[in-house]
C-alpha cells in the first residue's frame, strides 16, 4: 500500500519529445493563454458563466403541441400564433435530409424526435398542407424505421407505438408523454383509439408522502413527477382504467395531485427549467380541460418566454451553475497562467460569492432534498443533484486560497452543508445517484460511476478541513465510494458514465467521458496513504490502459474506440492521461503527447470551439453546450502544463 501511495508523488515523466520541444511547449503555453482569456471572456457581467444550449427540434416541437393545444381550449379562432408559426418553420428548414430529425441540428435521426415534429405540424391546423413535402418525408422515414406500413395519415399506429415504447424499455418517463403528444396532435387516429395506445401512469401515488415515492417504485425517474401527475391525468380524462378500484382512486387523488404539481412548480413556471417536460404538463392538462388551472396558465407563460428569436427552443433555458464549477475547476488546473491582469479582472472575488448564494438553504419542496446541495442553473427550476454539489465544493475549494477574513469561514460552512448533503444521498452499494438517495428501479435513479468519482473529488478537496468526527465519516464514505467504482469498472478497463453518451457509439455509451472522469479521481486518492491506494492504483492502471487502447489513429479520441474524434472527448481523455501519468507509463506519456498535439492543431485552426451532441438528458434526449468544447479544453491544457512543471 505504501508503495502504491508513494508512485503519485514522485516526479512526473511527462515530457516533450527532445526534437522540437521547444517549439511544443510555446504552442502549448501560447494555446492556454488563448483558451483561458477566451474563456474568462465568455463570462456574464455578474462574473458567472451561463453558457448556451443548443437549440432543440424535440423541444421545439413539444412546445408547439403544447401551444397549439391550449390555443384550441380557449380560443374561437383556430389561427396558429405567431410563435408556434415560427417554430413550424423552424422545424422545418432543420429536417435531415433522411426526412427525419434529430435532437439538434448536428444529430442523428431517431424515432422519439422525429415522432413529436410529425405530431407538432398535425397539431396545427393547416400545417399538414402547408408543409405537405416534409410532413411525407417524416412519414416515410417512420414507416422505414418503425415497421408501420399504412398510407399517410392512416390508422395502424401499432408498429410505431411499439418502436417509441420498446426505445424506452419499462421506463416509462418519455415513452408515456410521447404517446400523449401523438395523441392530442391527433395522429394516432380518434380520441378512444388514440388514447388506447398511450401508457397508463398511476398518477394517484403522487397522493402518497414523497417520502414514499422510492418504495412505491414509480414507472417514472425521480424528476419526471410532473410528467407522472399531468399524464396519468389526461390519461384518466380521455379513457379512464377499466379496473373500478384503479378508476375510483384516480377520480378521488384529481385534485390532491393538482395540488402537488402546483406546490412543487417554480416561480418561473418551468419545471426544472426544462422546455419538453413542462410543454408535456402544459399540453396534458389543457388537453383534459384544465386550460385555464394555475399550473397550465404559468407553464404556457414560461414557454412563451423561453422561444428564441429564430423560431426554436432549447431543453433547459442555461445550465449557469453546471458550467461556472466547471470554468473555475478546468483554470484552476495551472493557475500561474496570467489571469489577474486587467483584462480579465479579478474573476474570483465575483464567482465566489455568486456560487454561495446557489446554494440551497431550506428543503427543496420538488425532491424533498435537505439543505446544504446545489443545482445546474442558479434559476427557481433547478433542482439540488450530486454532480453539480460535487462541482461547487470542487470550485470553492478551488478558490479558497483568493479569499480572506470571514470569507474563509463562510466557505468551510457552506462545503461542510455540502459534504454532509453529498454523504446523506450516497447509496448502499457506495456510489452516488443524481438526486434521491433509494431510487434505483430505473437506470437514471442509480448510482452512476461518474458522479461517484466527481463527489469523491468534493471531498477530498475539504478533508483536511474537517473537524474529526465529520472527517472520519468522510473518508468512510471515500471508502465505500472506491468500492463502488470497483465493482462497476468494466473488465476492459473502462467505466459507462450516466449524464453523457455518444449518438456514434455502441449503445449510445460514452465510455471515455467516464472513463476520463473516474481517471481525474484516482490520482489524488493516491495521494492519501490513509486511504485504500492500492485499488486506486489497480484501477488507474486498467483505466489508463483502456484510454491508450481507445485512442483514434489521429490522436484524438471519440466516445469509444474507432468513433470519431471530438474536442470535447479529446479533452477529457488527455486532462485524465495528463493527470495520472507517473513512473513506468512511457506508453501513456506518447498517446498523452499525441492528444496534446491533436488539441493544438484545433486551437490554432480555430476549431475547438465546435461543440458536439455529447450532453446526454432525460431518456434518449441529446444536446450541445457552447462552452463544453471550450471548458474541457483550457482543463486539459492546464492539467498538462501543470504535468510539465513538475
Amino acid at each position: 500500500m505504501e508503495e502504491s501511495s508513494s508512485l503519485a508523488k514522485q516526479p512526473s515523466v511527462l515530457h516533450p519529445p527532445a526534437s522540437g520541444s521547444s517549439a511544443l511547449l510555446t504552442r502549448l503555453h501560447g494555446a492556454l493563454e488563448r483558451t483561458t482569456r477566451e474563456l474568462l471572456s465568455a463570462r456574464m457581467p455578474d462574473g458567472h458563466w451561463e453558457g448556451e444550449l443548443s437549440s432543440s427540434a424535440l423541444s421545439t416541437a413539444t412546445a408547439v403541441i403544447a401551444l397549439a393545444v391550449t390555443q384550441r381550449q380557449y380560443q374561437t379562432h383556430n389561427q396558429p400564433s405567431d410563435q408556434i408559426s415560427t417554430g413550424l418553420a423552424w422545424l422545418a428548414k432543420h429536417a435531415n435530409a433522411d426526412g427525419g430529425w434529430g435532437d439538434t441540428i448536428h444529430s442523428l435521426t431517431n424515432i422519439s424526435t422525429t415522432a413529436l415534429c410529425w405530431a407538432a405540424f398535425g397539431a396545427v391546423p393547416g400545417a399538414d398542407e402547408q408543409y405537405k413535402r416534409i410532413v411525407s418525408h417524416a412519414e416515410q422515414w417512420l414507416d422505414r424505421n418503425s415497421g408501420r406500413r399504412s398510407s399517410p395519415l392512416g390508422t395502424n399506429y401499432s408498429s410505431l407505438v411499439t418502436a417509441i415504447v420498446a426505445r424506452y424499455g419499462r421506463d416509462r418517463t418519455f415513452s408515456a408523454p410521447i404517446l400523449t403528444a401523438c395523441a392530442l396532435s391527433g395522429r394516432l387516429g380518434p380520441s378512444a383509439d388514440a388514447w388506447r395506445q398511450v401508457l397508463p401512469l398511476p398518477f394517484e401515488l403522487a397522493a402518497f408522502p414523497r417520502q414514499w415515492f422510492a418504495a412505491l417504485r414509480l414507472p417514472v425517474v425521480s424528476y419526471a413527477l410532473p410528467a407522472l401527475i399531468a399524464i396519468g391525468q389526461a390519461r384518466h380524462f380521455h379513457l379512464p382504467s377499466r379496473n373500478p378500484v384503479a378508476r375510483l382512486a384516480r377520480t378521488l387523488t384529481r385534485e390532491r395531485t393538482l395540488k402537488v404539481l402546483a406546490e412543487i412548480q417554480p416561480g418561473s413556471g418551468g419545471f426544472l427549467e426544462a422546455t419538453p417536460l413542462t410543454s408535456f404538463v402544459v399540453m396534458s392538462l389543457a388537453g383534459s380541460g384544465q386550460d385555464n388551472h394555475p399550473v397550465t396558465r404559468k407553464g404556457l407563460e414560461f414557454l412563451l418566454k423561453a422561444q428564441r428569436t429564430d423560431g426554436s427552443w432549447a431543453i433547459d433555458t442555461n445550465l449557469a451553475t453546471w458550467v461556472t464549477t466547471l470554468a473555475v475547476n478546468s483554470i484552476s488546473n495551472y493557475p500561474p497562467v496570467s489571469l489577474d491582469q486587467p483584462a480579465t479582472g479579478d474573476w474570483k472575488s465575483k464567482i465566489c460569492p455568486w456560487l454561495l448564494h446557489q446554494q440551497y438553504r431550506q428543503t427543496h419542496p420538488y425532491t424533498q432534498a435537505a439543505p446544504g446541495g446545489w443545482a445546474w442553473t442558479d434559476l427557481p427550476g433547478g433542482v439540488p443533484d450530486a454532480d453539480d454539489t460535487a462541482g461547487a465544493l470542487l470550485a470553492l475549494g478551488n478558490m479558497r486560497s483568493d479569499i480572506s477574513g470571514t470569507g474563509k469561514s463562510d466557505l468551510l460552512s457552506a462545503a461542510r452543508a455540502g459534504i454532509k448533503w453529498l454523504r446523506d444521498v450516497q447509496n448502499r452499494d457506495g456510489g452516488i445517484p443524481t438526486f434521491c438517495r433509494g431510487w434505483g428501479a430505473l437506470p437514471f435513479d442509480r448510482s452512476s460511476a461518474d458522479i461517484t468519482a466527481h463527489s469523491i473529488r468534493g471531498w477530498l478537496a475539504w478533508l483536511d478541513d474537517l473537524p474529526d468526527d465529520e472527517r472520519r465519516l468522510t473518508m468512510k464514505a471515500i471508502g465505500r465510494a472506491v468500492s463502488f467504482l470497483a465493482r462497476t469498472q468494466r473488465p476492459d478497463g473502462a467505466w459507462a458514465p450516466l449524464w453523457f453518451g455518444n449518438e456514434l457509439a455502441p449503445h449510445e455509451e460514452n465510455l471515455t467521458y467516464g472513463t476520463s472522469r473516474v481517471l481525474c479521481t484516482l490520482p489524488e486518492l493516491l495521494c492519501r496513504s490513509e486511504l485504500n491506494t492500492r485499488t486506486a492504483a489497480l484501477l488507474c492502471e486498467t483505466a489508463v490502459a483502456w484510454l491508450i487502447r481507445a485512442q483514434n489513429i489521429d490522436g484524438g479520441w471519440g466516445g469509444a474506440p474507432g468513433i470519431v474524434s471530438s474536442t470535447e472527448e479529446t479533452a477529457l481523455a488527455v486532462e485524465s492521461l495528463a493527470a495520472a501519468n507517473g513512473p513506468g507509463m512511457s506508453e501513456a506519456a506518447r498517446a498523452l503527447e499525441r492528444g496534446v498535439r491533436w488539441l493544438l492543431e484545433r486551437v490554432e485552426s480555430g476549431e475547438w470551439t465546435r461543440p458536439t451532441p455529447i450532453g446526454f438528458y432525460f431518456a434518449k434526449l441529446w444536446y450541445h453546450e457552447k462552452l463544453y468544447p471550450q471548458v474541457f479544453t483550457v482543463g486539459a491544457l492546464g492539467r498538462v502544463m501543470a504535468a510539465l512543471s513538475e
